[in-house]
């Protein structure tokens, strides 16, 4: 137990860099103290005491703010960054060196007892502030879900997930110090470049058609120079790309 402590107050000091000292993430970070007391609760529930582990996370749940239902299975060195009103539902399971931030939901959108009704994560997952994680699914081993988003169907390894409801970003290959970088943290899911799969598609469109309205320019031209009577068309704002591109950034 001690040894998983001084791993979570040493991954807290690396992860955050308002964490001062070991002493100040002993004694202030309320999402420190929800991990250790669900460890507590859920041996509690796992040998058959249920009241008392549901007590326990209840008394966890006053003093931090933080509701982890006992049953839930949490890996070593999960940080829950200022953590008020996050909820960890029964059948869910966080694998080592996730971050989650204040807000987020891993719920579950079935009634049936007895079947996996909460998220998986696995490890290193970051999960933004607000996220609402909703299902028996896997969030991959590295992915990230942006702040906010409301996840309803599998996050791919290394993948990030953005929006309500959200969508999928597939990251393209990195410089490898880059690629460290992102492994090792990205504050409340937030990576470079990260753009919404939604927005890429629009700026696509919009450079797509600035090429054609040049394309028909160049055609007007020939057509004239080569003598050939053209009907002039009314006056029209011309296309601005750049312009549209901002507004969809």
């Amino acid at each position: 137990m001690f040894t998983q402590l001084r791993e979570d107050i040493s991954s807290i000091i690396e992860r955050d860099p308002a964490a001062r000292n070991a002493w100040e993430v002993l004694t202030c970070y309320p999402g420190l103290h929800a991990v250790v007391l669900h460890r507590i609760a859920h041996g509690c529930w796992t040998s058959g005491l249920k009241w008392l582990g549901r007590f326990i996370s209840q008394l966890a749940r006053w003093f931090t703010g933080i509701e982890i239902h006992p049953g839930a299975t949490i890996g070593r060195r999960v940080f829950i960054d200022h953590g008020f009103g996050v909820v960890i539902g029964e059948t869910a399971e966080i694998g080592d060196d996730c971050t989650i931030y204040q807000g987020v939901t891993l719920g579950g959108t079935s009634l049936n007892k007895g079947i996996k009704r909460h998220p998986t994560l696995g490890r290193g997952v970051i999960i933004g502030a607000g996220a609402q994680v909703l299902g028996g699914f896997t969030v991959g081993d590295g992915a990230k879900v942006g702040s906010n988003a409301v996840v309803v169907k599998e996050v791919p390894p290394g993948a990030t997930a953005i929006g309500n409801p959200a969508r999928v970003v597939q990251k393209a290959p990195q410089d490898p110090r880059e690629q460290a970088a992102a492994r090792m943290f990205a504050a409340y899911g937030v990576t470079p470049n990260g753009d919404d799969p939604l927005s890429k598609a629009l700026h696509g469109l919009i450079d797509q058609a600035a090429a054609q309205e040049h394309q028909i320019e160049v055609i007007l031209a020939a057509i004239k120079s080569a003598g050939i009577g053209c009907e002039k068309l009314a006056e029209l704002e011309k296309f601005d790309a750049a312009q549209l591109n901002k507004l969809v950034e």
